[in-house]
């Protein structure tokens, strides 16, 4: 079958044949509908070293962000249907201990010690024509669109978990939430806050078109820029945003994050491209909470198809068949994909 390879480090992955795996105990493979091509996918091939915290050691196939129907099951599988679709959930934990019992695999305790992350992030991943995943890891999605599903596994779970968290602070009337950065989980972001609040959402970027989607989407919106804390505070009356979800993670988009917090406000960085803060007692807002925050639970990834199925998500995606696979890499790190690139390997 034809795989997108990860094969050393600052090295742009290989479009190859490899073999078909075969599901082992507890295990399933899959038929691939849709592998969403993600930010943390440039990072594993563009920017990591060995050694260096968050690599994965090559080679494997790439694709953390996964969908398709069931092909074949391993020995002890019982009660799943081939043909039916799910979902995966990336992250794989050591199953036995205390973060990993409540479905939150990203927190392993002994993820030091585990020969890879998740689906995708050190283990072969999705980004093939066909994809072997634990069965616990599966998440059904009945009838709906599997291809336009696909990013969900991250681009929806990742905002949906962050977004969660900050609840307590988004309860009640006059609310006011932030979302810095309308790329794949911004989108999603603006669409959960939404669902999950009666916040006014203000939503900012450098490009026009995807501030004109997020205002489509129910959001009011302020261009990137030279004043842009200020305007965004002006909407709040001067008080600023109770909830700031940063989306980019870059040193002058955590800077804005934190100055339109209110005071007890909650910021949460998401992106991860590696922005510092430089706190101090009189210029952070008394007793805001700046936290920052990784994927999600099982738990919450069943909750994130509940909201596609309702109705209530639409992801924003572009399909690339599979001989196309590269080029929607490419066109990740030259910043041409509008929401997500999705590779759609049986087109």
């Amino acid at each position: 079958m034809r795989a997108v390879v990860f094969e050393d480090y600052q090295t742009f992955p290989t479009l190859k044949d490899v073999e078909k795996p075969k599901p082992g105990p507890g295990e399933v493979l899959l038929k691939v509908a849709g592998a969403g091509a993600c930010h943390s996918d440039v990072a594993i091939f563009q920017d990591f070293t060995e050694g260096a915290p968050g690599a994965q050691k090559p080679q494997f196939t790439l694709g953390h962000e996964n969908s398709g129907w069931i092909e074949e099951t391993g020995p002890g599988v019982e009660g799943l249907k081939q043909g039916d679709a799910y979902l995966v959930y990336g992250p794989i934990g050591c199953q036995q201990c205390r973060a990993c019992s409540r479905g939150q695999d990203t927190y392993c305790e002994n993820a030091a010690t585990m020969p890879y992350m998740g689906v995708g992030l050190g283990r072969d991943g999705g980004m093939a024509e066909y994809v072997r995943v634990p069965a616990r890891n599966l998440v059904p999605l009945g009838d709906a669109d599997p291809i336009a599903a696909a990013s969900l596994a991250d681009a929806g779970l990742t905002p949906y978990h962050a977004v969660k968290l900050a609840l307590p602070h988004l309860n009640g009337g006059g609310k006011y939430a932030l979302v810095i950065g309308l790329g794949g989980l911004g989108l999603l972001g603006v669409q959960i806050l939404k669902a999950l609040t009666g916040a006014t959402i203000i939503a900012t970027d450098m490009k026009p078109e995807a501030m004109a989607e997020a205002e489509r989407l129910g959001a009011v919106t302020v261009p990137g820029g030279e004043g842009q804390a200020e305007r965004i505070r002006e909407i709040t009356g001067g008080r600023g945003v109770d909830a700031a979800f940063d989306f980019v993670g870059v040193a002058p988009t955590v800077q804005t994050a934190m100055d339109s917090t209110a005071r007890q406000g909650r910021c949460t960085i998401v992106g991860i491209a590696g922005g510092s803060y430089d706190w101090s007692f009189f210029t952070a807002p008394y007793e805001v909470e700046l936290t920052s925050t990784y994927w999600g639970t099982i738990e919450e990834l069943y909750e994130v198809v509940d909201l596609y199925r309702a109705g209530q998500l639409e992801p924003m995606y572009t399909t690339y068949p599979m001989d196309r696979a590269l080029e929607a890499y490419q066109a990740l790190v030259d910043g041409q994909v509008s929401g997500r690139a999705v590779v759609v390997p049986h087109a």
